[in-house]
């Protein structure tokens, strides 16, 4: 009998066994994404994924389980097993300050009645091949994202439902990184960002109160690298496609007498897919941080350079369809001389660049500066402070062919009896910034209550300015004379108070109001040779309400009503000068109503949206005196829509990630300008059309993104990436002849892990974009005019890149 007992228990601890289970937060019941799990007696360890789920498929006997996870205490089990195992655990958050206080102001939690989404580290690297950030998040709900040089570096950008770069609040680490004066977010002034990024949350519509620029579409907060308690050093190396290439060193020293220090370094480049779209860029980041238990003193700077051959111009309508009867059209509505002709005819249909000087570069630098303290007195109240400074500076250099000097502000030149009046020249706008500021909140929790009172103080003081490199005949005044120059000044302080309130066991209330005042100054002499001066003062003040109510432990709804204001951007204002209109802010109102539900292996959100604006500023067709584009305030639009999104474990191998946007985006009236030249162009009259119902441009009625994971061994992963965009008008007409056709796309990702005895890993990864070579523009513009009754018509496209790779090799020491 004995004998008998000790064989069955000698076959149980040879038997191997499956673990399993899910780590959530103890007082918010939210999943933690990248916790670690060890298995310490086994030397096993795991993370958690996107639902905080953890799996081990083989283990045995006696375990000690570890629990860690930043700014929760650790949590130890013991556990025999006997047979397949499931253990959940809740972590206590801990009394010790973690590096995520510095965004917890800024950030929605699953209590907000709020749409947002959450990329973790681990998410942002499986993907991170050293393309700019957008194309990262290219597969999160609502986004389309575009690059201008067709393969993912340089200039980047990104919309979400609809809204373009200009109405997406973006901040790091609680900072605004949002232009002052224009309101855009250039990607490529900060190269590489996403390798020293710890999480992304982005937040759909006016989303929770945050620092900078109006949240007028969504908001974009980044949260750069935590503490690392040990040292490390990370090697990543990338190569692929159009000769694209990144190198990065990371380092840190890890906790050492409760100072840490960290740094990266990288460089990228790549010829890009358009002729002649080169980048070729640098970054860095560095970090150092005390951390006293209950305090953190961290400076951060981060920063880079770049200088991107421009490919700003888009490709002809008519050199894509290679119609060479329509490409001499194109010719002749551009005014393009013989040699700029005969490129637009011998270059490759989907490469075209029209520009071909050698150095048509734009080349710029950015540096930042964040010092940032965090105190916890007591249990409950937890202060944070910021103060922060931006230095950016550089120009972009242009070729004009056969520019009237009347434009640089330059005589008429008289040699001999020949009067000259243009010359081909090379010109540099330049623009030098400064932004400083500082940011602070104060964050109660207690019982039933979670209030934030914050805000941020900030200064901008800006130098736009022209000057002429060089000019094929002898100018009256000295080289890189400044041709124009003006100069902006915008002071921006708001203050907010948001506050979640457990009104029940099952029924929390929030509120959330924001006071903002904007004074901004301008005044100078514009690129067109027009003084302007502008001093304008805005006060706005912008509510949210909301409930979120738990129908069970996995499941949650919720509903809010938000009220935001933003100022027209520099170019509404410059451009408006010639029409004596100066445009009015706009306003939006949004309803956001949803279901949420989270489980062990399934997560799904359903979101409904209703975005009505007032004033909203949009292209009419109507130009200013150099031909740029006036926005107009029209009256009434709105985009309205249903988000799903959602993940399923189907079971430790197989994963798939979800979403799927289905919206109108229309504005109710507006009134078309076209200008008529006449048959000789010798007239200059205004043809206005009143246009009622028509979509919003850059509004796909349908966006959809897939991630399907397949993991056969937790050393090798598989990736399928699709994404579908509907069709996009390139104005407010609706007009067919004038849109950006459907695209679908997929891609295939490869991970495969090596755990060699004398470092942590090596990460083999291939990425193979656009795996089936679809043909397709992801953005583009459009123009025309009439000359008595001949219309002219001309649209620009912004192809991407066909069937192309990236390899990558990580390692991490």
């Amino acid at each position: 009998m004995l004998a008998c007992i000790g064989s069955l228990l000698s076959l149980c601890s040879m038997a191997q066994f499956s673990l399993t289970g899910t780590i959530k937060s103890q007082d918010t019941n939210e999943a933690l994404v990248g916790a670690t799990v060890l298995l310490k007696n086994q030397n096993k360890f795991a993370v958690t994924d996107e639902n905080g789920h953890y799996a081990f498929k083989e283990v045995t006997g006696a375990i000690q389980l570890i629990v860690k996870f930043v700014g929760y205490k650790e949590q130890t089990r013991e556990i025999i097993a006997t047979s397949n195992i499931t253990v959940d655990l809740n972590l206590e958050e801990s009394n010790l300050l973690a590096d995520e206080v510095l965004v917890i102001a800024t950030r929605a939690t699953e209590k907000s009645p709020t749409t947002f989404t959450n990329i973790s580290r681990s998410t942002i690297q499986k993907q991170n091949f050293g393309l700019d950030l957008p194309m990262v998040l290219n597969w999160t709900p609502s986004i389309v994202t575009t690059s201008d040089a067709g393969a993912g570096v340089g200039y980047t950008s990104l919309r979400i439902r609809g809204s373009d770069a200009t109405r997406i609040n973006v901040t790091i680490n609680g900072i605004s990184l949002n232009d002052s004066e224009e309101h855009g977010v250039f990607w490529v002034n900060v190269p590489d960002i996403a390798t020293s990024t710890q999480s992304i949350q982005i937040q759909r519509g006016v989303g929770t109160s945050t620092n900078g620029a109006g949240a007028f579409g969504a908001s974009i907060n980044l949260q750069t690298n935590s503490r690392s308690d040990n040292p490390y050093t990370d090697l990543i190396n990338t190569y692929g496609s159009f000769n694209t290439r990144k190198h990065t060193i990371g380092f840190g020293t890890g906790l050492i007498n409760k100072f840490t220090f960290d740094g990266r370094f990288s460089i990228i480049k790549s010829d890009g897919f358009i002729d002649r779209a080169s980048s070729d860029l640098n970054s860095y980041y560095l970090a150092g941080g005390y951390y006293g238990g209950k305090t953190i003193l961290k400076a951060i700077v981060f920063g880079g350079q770049e200088i991107t051959y421009q490919s700003w111009y888009g490709v002809p309508q008519s050199r894509l369809n290679n119609d060479v009867v329509a490409m001499q059209e194109t010719a002749a509505a551009e005014g393009w001389n013989a040699e700029q002709t005969a490129n637009l005819l011998n270059s490759s249909s989907r490469t075209f660049n029209t520009y071909t000087y050698k150095n048509q570069v734009d080349n710029y630098k950015q540096d930042h500066y964040q010092l940032h303290f965090s105190h916890r007195f007591g249990n409950h109240l937890t202060a944070n402070a910021a103060l922060h400074y931006t230095y950016g500076r550089g120009y972009y250099e242009e070729f004009k062919y056969n520019a009237p000097f009347k434009n640089y502000g330059i005589d008429t030149l008289q040699i001999g009896n020949v009067k000259i009046g243009s010359s081909d020249l090379v010109r540099k706008r330049w623009l030098d910034n400064h932004f400083y500021g500082m940011t602070y909140s104060l964050n109660y929790e207690k019982d039933n209550i979670n209030s934030v009172l914050g805000g941020a103080i900030n200064w901008y003081k800006g130098d736009h300015f022209g000057e002429i490199a060089w000019a094929q005949v002898a100018l009256t005044f000295s080289k890189d004379a400044r041709y124009y120059y003006n100069k902006g000044d915008k002071r921006d302080f708001n203050i907010f108070w948001k506050t979640s309130y457990q009104l029940s066991s099952s029924l929390i209330g929030f509120v959330d109001m924001q006071y903002r005042r904007i004074d901004y100054l301008a005044n100078g002499i514009e690129n067109d040779q027009n003084g302007f001066q502008f001093n304008l003062k805005y006060d706005f003040l912008n509510p949210k309400f909301g409930l979120t109510y738990s129908l069970s432990g996995t499941q949650q709804i919720y509903g809010s009503y938000s009220i935001a204001n933003r100022e027209p951007v520099r170019s509404d204002f410059v451009n408006a000068l010639s029409s004596g209109i100066t445009p009015s802010p706009e306003t939006l109102r949004n309803i956001e109503v949803g279901w949420r539900l989270k489980n062990s292996n399934t997560s799904i959100n359903i979101n409904y949206y209703w975005m009505n604006y007032q004033n909203q500023l949009v292209p009419t067709g109507q130009l200013n005196d150099v031909g740029a584009a006036i926005r107009t305030n029209v009256a009434n639009s709105y985009r309205t829509g249903i988000e799903i999104d959602g993940g399923i474990r189907f079971n430790s191998k197989l994963r798939w990630n979800m979403n799927i946007t289905v919206s109108q985006n229309k504005i109710k009236e507006f009134t078309e300008v076209m200008y008529d030249y006449g048959t000789n162009f010798d007239q200059y009259n205004e043809v206005k059309t009143e246009r009622k119902d028509t979509a919003i441009p850059f509004s796909p009625n349908l966006i959809a993104g897939s991630n399907l994971l397949y993991t056969p061994t937790k050393y090798f992963e598989l990736a399928w990436l699709s994404k579908y965009v509907g069709k996009q008008y390139l104005d407010n007409t609706s007009n067919e002849s004038r849109i950006i056709d459907p695209y679908f796309t997929n891609d295939l990702r490869m991970t495969y892990i090596i755990k060699p005895p004398f470092m942590k890993e090596v990460s083999l990864s291939l990425l193979v974009n656009n795996i089936f070579d679809v043909s397709y523009s992801s953005n583009g513009y459009t123009w025309g005019y009439f000359a008595g009754a001949s219309e002219t018509r001309q649209n620009y496209y912004y192809p991407q890149a066909g069937r192309n790779f990236l390899a990558m090799v990580t390692m991490r020491f």
